[in-house]
């Protein structure tokens, strides 16, 4: 079984942003030592939890720092950025980096409706272009390619098409995957024969509907002849179960108050969670994000995601590990992060 690891660049209430940065370069290198095949960073805006905003930036820096993990963004949100803009971006980090770069491209905004205006700007697209999504898909993939796109103009301009393209020669073209968390981003990526990705972490539902729908449907492209898809799920992982519980308590907590329509601010660490009182709301939500995760002993947690991959029909699962901290580590380094892939790794690779 392959696993990967995706990565949010989480800031708990011990950090700043730097701290969380140099805690997720050394994640990263605990993961490219332990031999997982990729390492994918989200894109989320305007969130005190978050520090993972520009997937393209993240990639360079962390592929600067290792040396064998494919990376990637889980994803690039699309509807925020001109497609030229991000294959552009992604072309720039495959020359630098041939053959290490994934490009995981969502639909949804990744921030609240402020936030993506801002995004986009005043003459920027506004959500009617998410109807055009398919669309500029097929752009960002023509662009990255040496073929470029082909632009009709005006005659009285130019006689014959403008060639548009990303990168001026491009020898390798990064890995497209598209991602989502339901019944149209399946549908669309079988159309596109695209590989796959479902966001079990987040959707924890629907999961095997929609891998069923892409598998059925999927019709085979130049790059991609047949099905490929795996999901993702949340892990917390330590020497005991009653452990990786009290570790993942904080992130259970923040999607409650998420789910929930509260205010959200930095990731708890375990002893403020561990004192907050939950309403039934939010209790319901915990629940429910316990029996969607991977939690537990080394053991235990082997056995969830053996169990997760034979479900779904997977032979690769990607790891988002969301264990916090306890009060006086260092706000650098994320240890309970990286123990949860230690012990995964030990027991499955």
């Amino acid at each position: 079984m392959r696993l990967s690891v995706l990565d949010l660049v989480p800031v708990r209430s011990d950090q700043n942003t730097s701290d969380a940065l140099a805690a997720t370069t050394r994640l990263a290198q605990v993961a490219d030592d332990l031999g997982y095949t990729r390492y994918w960073v989200a894109e989320h805006h305007n969130m005190p939890s978050v520090a993972a905003t520009s997937p393209p930036v993240l990639i360079a820096h962390l592929a600067a720092h290792t040396t064998a993990l494919r990376l990637g963004s889980g994803g690039v949100m699309l509807p925020n950025h001109a497609p030229l803009a991000v294959a552009e971006q992604f072309a720039l980090l495959e020359a630098a980096h041939p053959g290490r770069i994934d490009l995981g491209i969502g639909r949804a905004p990744g921030s609240d409706p402020v936030t993506s205006m801002a995004l986009r700007g005043a003459a920027g697209r506004d959500d009617r272009d998410i109807e055009g999504f398919p669309d500029y898909l097929d752009d960002v993939v023509a662009l990255m390619s040496s073929r470029g796109v082909r632009v009709p103009l005006p005659r009285d301009l130019m006689r014959d098409n403008y060639i548009l393209k990303a990168t001026p020669a491009a020898v390798s073209e990064p890995r497209l995957w598209l991602l989502g968390s339901s019944m149209y981003s399946a549908r669309l990526a079988a159309a596109k024969g695209l590989p796959y990705v479902f966001a079990h972490h987040f959707a924890g539902q629907g999961t095997e509907e929609a891998l069923q729908l892409y598998r059925s449907q999927f019709r085979p492209s130049e790059l991609t002849p047949e099905p490929v898809t795996f999901l993702t799920v949340n892990a917390a992982v330590a020497a005991s179960h009653d452990e990786a519980m009290r570790l993942i308590l904080p992130n259970l907590q923040m999607m409650a108050k998420l789910r929930t329509g509260q205010p959200l601010g930095p990731l708890d660490l375990v002893e403020d969670a561990e004192a907050r009182q939950l309403s039934s709301r939010e209790q319901a939500v915990v629940d429910a994000g316990l029996r969607q995760a991977v939690v537990g002993s080394p053991e235990q947690a082997a056995a969830q995601v053996h169990a997760l991959a034979d479900m779904f029909g997977v032979d690769e699962v990607m790891i988002h590990p969301v264990a916090s901290a306890y009060r006086g580590v260092d706000p650098a380094t994320a240890p309970a992060r990286e123990t949860t892939l230690e012990l995964l790794a030990k027991e499955l690779f």
